[in-house]
C-alpha cells in the first residue's frame, strides 16, 4: 500500500469541465463550514462487508479523480459524479487526517480485481475503480467518479473505507436514494435502523452540465467512536 505522503488531496486536470468541479467544490466547502449543523448526536454509519472486490492489487493511480487514469486523455465511461461529505464523530465533530478510500465497479459492472475473472477482459481501463482522499481540518473528502451501476445480485453502490493512524475504523457502502433495486438488495435490507439506512442511502442530484449528465452526492460518514490520532 502506498504511504500516507503519496495520498493526494487534489483533483488532477483532465479534459472534462474542471471549472464546474471547482465551482461545486467551493459550494461544498461552504456547507462544511456552516456552524451549528450538528447540535444533536448523529446516527452512526452502519458497517458493511468489504466484499470480495477490494482491489487485491492497487492501481498505479490512487488519487481522488477516478474518471481519468494518470495522464490519459480518454475519460472513463459513465455519468460523472462528485461524491463528497465529511468524516465525523457521533457529536458532529470533524475527524481530520483520516484516509477515505472508495472502490466500485465500472460502468460495465466489472471490478478491478482478479476475482472478476474473464470479465476483466472487458473492463473499462480508463476507469480508476479505486481512490483515496486525506481529510482536512473540517473532516471533508471529495471524489470525482461515476454514478454506480447495478450488476447481478446487487443494487448500485459505492464501497467506502475510513482509516486513521494505520487503523481501519469503518467499512461501509452507500446507495442511490430511490433506486428500485434497493428493496431487493440483501445488504441494504440488512440495515434495520431507519436512521442508519437513511445515512447510507444518498440523494444523487443532477448538476447543470454542458452536454452530458453529471451528478452530485453527499455522504457524511459518522464513526461510532472518536478515533485517537
Amino acid at each position: 500500500m502506498n504511504s500516507m505522503k503519496e495520498i493526494p488531496t487534489i483533483i488532477k486536470t483532465s479534459n472534462l469541465p474542471r471549472r464546474q468541479f471547482i465551482r461545486h467544490a467551493a459550494s461544498a466547502v461552504a456547507l462544511w463550514q456552516v456552524p451549528g449543523l450538528f447540535a444533536e448526536q448523529l446516527a452512526v454509519t452502519p458497517r458493511s462487508t468489504e466484499g470480495p472486490f477490494y482491489p487485491d492489487t492497487l492501481p498505479l493511480d490512487t488519487d481522488n479523480d477516478l474518471i481519468v487514469v494518470n495522464d490519459d486523455t480518454t475519460p472513463a465511461v459513465g455519468e460523472v459524479t462528485y461524491l463528497s461529505g465529511r468524516v465525523l464523530d457521533r457529536n458532529g465533530q470533524p475527524v481530520p487526517n483520516a484516509v477515505v478510500e472508495i472502490w466500485q465497479c465500472d460502468a460495465k459492472g466489472v471490478y478491478y480485481h482478479s476475482g472478476s475473472g474473464d470479465a476483466l477482459k472487458r473492463r473499462d481501463t480508463h476507469f480508476q475503480c479505486f481512490g483515496r482522499f486525506l481529510t482536512g481540518n473540517s473532516g471533508e473528502y471529495l471524489f470525482r467518479t461515476i454514478k454506480p451501476v447495478p450488476y447481478p445480485g446487487r443494487t448500485p453502490h459505492i464501497h467506502l473505507k475510513v482509516k486513521r493512524g494505520g487503523k481501519e475504523l469503518l467499512t461501509t457502502q452507500c446507495y442511490i436514494k430511490g433506486h428500485p433495486q434497493n428493496a431487493q438488495d440483501g445488504l441494504w435490507n440488512r440495515i434495520k435502523t431507519p436512521a442508519q439506512r437513511d445515512n447510507v442511502t444518498v440523494d444523487f442530484k443532477p448538476i447543470q452540465s454542458e452536454g452530458f449528465a453529471q451528478w452530485s452526492a453527499r455522504f457524511d460518514v459518522v464513526l461510532r467512536r472518536t478515533p485517537s490520532a
